[in-house]
C-alpha cells in the first residue's frame, strides 16, 4: 500500500517537515495577527473620543506594518540569530534569505519561514499593546519613530535573552512559554513609562 501523494517525500515536502506542527504554527500565528489587525485597530479606534479615533486606529495599524518591515530586515536576526552580545543577536537580513527560510526552524519540524511569521506577529502585537497606554496622548510622528526604536533596542533584547537558544537567560533555564516576560511584562512596563513621560 503506497502513501497518498501529499505524504510522499519531495522537495516541497522534505522528510523533516511535520505538516501538523507547521499547520498549527501558521494557524496560531494567524490568530495572534487577527488580535492586532483588525482586533486592536478597531478597539483603539472605538474607545477614544471621536477626534482621536482615526489617529488611535492608525497607531495600531502602523505599528503592525512597521514591525513587519523591521522584523524582516534586522529584527528577526537580532532576536533569534547569531550572538553579538549575551543578550542580543547580530543584525542581518537573514529573514529575507530564501535558503534560510526553507531550512528547518529551531524545533526542526517546520521551516524557518514559519518561525519568522510566528515570531513576527508576537513582535507586532507588543508595541500595539504599548499604544493602548498612549491613545490620545502621543503625536503620530513621534509614534512612527518610537516603534522601530523600541522594537530594536527593547523587544529584541528580551526575545533573544529568553527565547533564542543562544540567549543567556535561555541557557540559564528561564522559561517563558506564553510571552509573559517578552510580550506582556515588557509592553506593560514600556506603556507605563511612556504614559508617564508623555503626561508630564
Amino acid at each position: 500500500m503506497s502513501l497518498p501523494s501529499s505524504l510522499t517525500i519531495s522537495e516541497a515536502s522534505p522528510e523533516w517537515l511535520n505538516k501538523g506542527d507547521n499547520s498549527w504554527q501558521l494557524t496560531a500565528a494567524a490568530m495572534v495577527g487577527l488580535q492586532s489587525v483588525p482586533g486592536l485597530v478597531i478597539l483603539y479606534g472605538s474607545i477614544v473620543k471621536k477626534k482621536w479615533a482615526v489617529n488611535s486606529a492608525f497607531m495600531a495599524l502602523y505599528a503592525f506594518s512597521a514591525v513587519l518591515v523591521c522584523w524582516c530586515l534586522w529584527g528577526f536576526s537580532m532576536a533569534f540569530g547569531e550572538e553579538m552580545l549575551p543578550f542580543w543577536g547580530r543584525p542581518s537580513a537573514v529573514a529575507l534569505d530564501q535558503a534560510q527560510l526553507l531550512a528547518p526552524g529551531f524545533a526542526g519540524m517546520y521551516p524557518a519561514a514559519t518561525l519568522v511569521f510566528f515570531q513576527f506577529v508576537f513582535a507586532a502585537i507588543t508595541p500595539i499593546l504599548i499604544a493602548g497606554s498612549l491613545l490620545g496622548r502621543m503625536n503620530f510622528k513621534a509614534w512612527m519613530l518610537f516603534v522601530p526604536l523600541w522594537l530594536t533596542f527593547s523587544y529584541t533584547v528580551g526575545a533573544f535573552s529568553l527565547w533564542s537558544p543562544n540567549g543567556f537567560l535561555f541557557k540559564a533555564g528561564v522559561m517563558d512559554f506564553a510571552g509573559g516576560y517578552v510580550i506582556h511584562l515588557s509592553s506593560g512596563v514600556a506603556g507605563l513609562t511612556a504614559a508617564y513621560w508623555v503626561h508630564i
